[in-house]
């Protein structure tokens, strides 16, 4: 015996469900149709289209449909690569800035000498004065560094060390291994000294036998030095060649630009890092090698310092690893040379 679906024998008075019969447009008229709500979607909704989507993400059928806006490929700012801080643009500023600085520090270094201060009265005596040198020296960094810190924001929306991303957490996490890397900077140091010694008395020599110079050096070599050198060398240079070389790259062979990552670090390739490293440590070497009268062991030693940190501040994309790694290193030869001289007190023994 078979019954309509939906009705119930027991219960005759129930009544099976009436089955809606497709009306047609002509059997409603004009007055009727106002009433009856539009159930078709309109093509350029983003809410149909976002709610339709969902539902077939849901039921396990994969769809093309995605909400977009009208115009979106225009209008959407995250099509663009987002920009790779530093460039060489933001290198030059930097220039400017040290070079007005520069201009400062003579202003001050003639104040100075005009009232004669530490005993000297004039350049030609300020340029051997320990003080006047290490100074104007921590001047211009200071100096440079304000400025950078006023200006860069203003470019990139960020503070200075977001930009030069400084991510000081990491370079704690990893201090054992920074720390092992100035190590090898260090054992690096005595295998040149004894294989490629620099000459004698070299200007270095000169300045650490006078008397005070040898602790002011100690203090500014784990402090200043680092800190400020780090934030050229690595900091802005470092990243601008790299992004430099990859840029180039991209105009030759067409592909598209490499961008950065969640964190906004660029993403360089491994010959743009190469490249960048060697170009790097090659004026580092030669800014320190007046010191060393220019002497090809040192040189050679200072580039194998400076591809270290590179490798510090590429590896761990954080400008603090080069840093720590810097100042230990520094520390390192000073703690040497303090425990050979008797605590900087036999200097005729270095």
């Amino acid at each position: 015996m078979s019954t309509l679906p939906g009705h119930d024998p027991a219960n005759p008075q129930s009544t099976p469900p009436q089955q809606a019969e497709p009306v047609s447009p002509n059997d409603v008229s004009s007055a009727d149709r106002s009433t009856i709500p539009d159930q078709t979607p309109v093509i350029g909704s983003v809410d149909w289209l976002a709610s339709l989507a969902a539902e077939e993400r849901f039921s396990g059928i994969s769809t093309d449909i995605e909400p977009r806006l009208l115009f979106q490929s225009f209008s959407r700012s995250e099509l663009q690569p987002p920009p790779r801080t530093p460039h060489l643009g933001h290198l030059c500023l930097l220039g400017m800035l040290t070079l007005i600085s520069a201009l400062g520090v003579g202003l001050l270094v003639r104040v100075a000498l005009h009232f004669q201060l530490f005993g000297v009265a004039t350049a030609t005596q300020a340029v051997s004065d320990i003080h006047y040198m290490l100074g104007s020296m921590a001047a211009l960094y200071l100096l440079t560094f304000v400025a950078g810190a006023l200006i860069f924001p203003l470019f990139w929306h960020k503070s200075l060390f977001a930009g030069l991303h400084w991510r000081v957490l990491t370079a704690v996490h990893l201090r054992r291994r920074l720390f092992a890397a100035a190590c090898l900077c260090f054992v690096l140091a005595l295998l040149n000294g004894v294989l490629l010694p620099g000459p004698p008395d070299t200007p270095i020599d000169k300045i650490f036998r006078t008397p005070g110079a040898a602790w002011l050096l100690f203090f500014f070599g784990i402090t200043f030095a680092p800190f400020f050198e780090e934030i050229v060398f690595r900091g802005f240079l470092l990243p601008a060649l790299c992004t430099a070389y990859d840029w180039a790259a991209e105009q030759v062979s067409g592909e598209p630009s490499r961008g950065s990552d969640e964190n906004g670090h660029p993403l360089w390739s491994i010959p743009a890092m190469i490249a960048g490293s060697i170009l790097t440590s090659v004026p580092f070497a030669l800014m320190h090698g007046e010191q060393t009268s220019y002497a090809l062991g040192p040189l050679l030693l200072l580039v194998c310092v400076s591809l270290v940190l590179c490798w510090a501040r590429l590896s761990t994309r954080s400008l603090a690893a080069s840093v720590l790694v810097h100042a230990c290193y520094n520390f390192l030869l000073f703690f040497l040379m303090l425990l050979g001289t008797g605590g900087f007190r036999h200097l005729d023994k270095m």
